[in-house]
């Protein structure tokens, strides 16, 4: 059993229709309710919902200082390599770009740590493309060894994985795992991943699963916006994480944010997604969840980000490199995609804690050290 069998029983066509369905009168009933189910959810991310975003806003800041009080997690990307197997449409790593390719060494690594260290991160994402032969599990092992003592946290953003590799990085000191499907429209995920392992929508759909049987502390959602219809595409984020909750209750969870960002191989987002209909969207998920955690990159603009502080987010990163090497080995190459908001790190911090926020660098749940 797994994800997948849950998610054999619902239809795209069907989801869409709902939840172009409803009206104004079945947002306010479920507003007036306490407790919010996924039924729910389909309401407040439907179009008739937007009237009612400032109250959502509200009381989605008031869930969210409830349950973390006024902090906000700060976490920063370690791009390790560019090298790639898979064609993605709206990747710049997509194996189809003629670009330079380059996967890190020991130095480099710690080169870049060392950076990243004089700017107080103790939360670290580790990033690669799909490349087994090159950055396999061997490689990201490796390099968590490598790099453990310097951090509390170490998180990864690389290729899906089989449950006893990750419970190989698991025992290395892996924190978490971040992996997107990017989109759960069957049809529309092989248009943008026509060859390589990610072709595969079954394995990837089933990567949380295996990742939940490993026993990993947290696992990361989501779909990338711009692929398909946002809202039926965070309907089946949503479903997929009140699954992983029942069934992995040991397991924290994060939700995350991504728009279609530009990048070399450019693809244009099939459907737009506007700034009032993301905001609309981490309070729908706030209103249904008021434990997961909510993170926001550096994909979204300086103003969207000052803004969105209190109105659900949790964790955010800052001065982002998407290309290996990016902060203080070799920052011409060829970037994942670009970023918007460029500031640096004591900028984020004083922002943050202009708005009576404060800034923690690590997950003190956390306790594998």
């Amino acid at each position: 059993m797994s994800f997948k069998n849950t998610f054999n029983t619902y239809n795209w066509d069907t989801l869409e229709k709902e939840i172009y369905a409803f009206t104004a009168k079945d947002v306010r009933q479920v507003l007036d309710k306490e407790k919010i189910d996924l039924e729910d959810f389909k309401a407040l991310i439907s179009p008739v919902a937007k009237p009612f975003l400032e109250e959502m806003a509200q009381r989605s800041h008031n869930l969210t200082k409830k349950r973390f009080g006024n902090t906000i997690q700060m976490y920063v990307p370690m791009y390790l390599s560019n090298e790639c197997q898979n064609i993605c449409t709206y990747c710049g790593f997509s194996m189809t770009n003629k670009i330079p390719r380059r996967t890190l060494k020991d130095d480099e690594i710690l080169k870049e740590v060392a950076f990243l260290k004089t700017k107080g991160y103790d939360h670290i994402l580790l990033v690669t493309g799909e490349a087994n032969k090159t950055v396999g599990v061997s490689y990201i092992k490796h390099a968590i060894n490598l790099i453990r003592e310097h951090f509390s946290n170490i998180s990864i953003e690389v290729q899906p994985l089989d449950q006893d590799e990750y419970e190989q990085l698991i025992e290395a000191g892996l924190y978490a795992v971040l992996v997107y499907q990017e989109t759960y429209h069957k049809a529309t995920y092989k248009t943008h991943h026509p060859k390589g392992k990610k072709s595969n929508f079954d394995y990837r759909l089933d990567t949380p699963d295996r990742l939940g049987k490993a026993g990993i502390h947290k696992i990361g959602l989501g779909a990338l916006f711009g692929l398909e219809d946002w809202r039926v595409d965070s309907f089946y984020t949503a479903l997929h994480l009140k699954y992983l909750q029942k069934t992995y209750w040991k397991t924290k969870y994060s939700i995350s944010f991504p728009r279609l960002r530009p990048h070399q191989g450019e693809v244009q987002p099939k459907v737009e997604m506007t700034d009032s209909d993301l905001v609309q969207l981490i309070c729908a998920y706030r209103l249904l969840d008021e434990d997961v955690e909510l993170s926001m990159s550096t994909r979204e603009s300086e103003t969207f980000r000052n803004h969105i502080i209190k109105l659900g987010i949790t964790s955010i990163s800052a001065e982002s490199k998407t290309n290996p090497g990016g902060y203080a080995v070799a920052p011409e190459t060829l970037e994942q995609f670009e970023i918007s908001d460029e500031r640096d790190t004591n900028a984020i911090k004083e922002m943050i804690e202009n708005q009576g926020y404060e800034v923690v660098w690590k997950d003190w749940a956390n306790n594998w050290q």
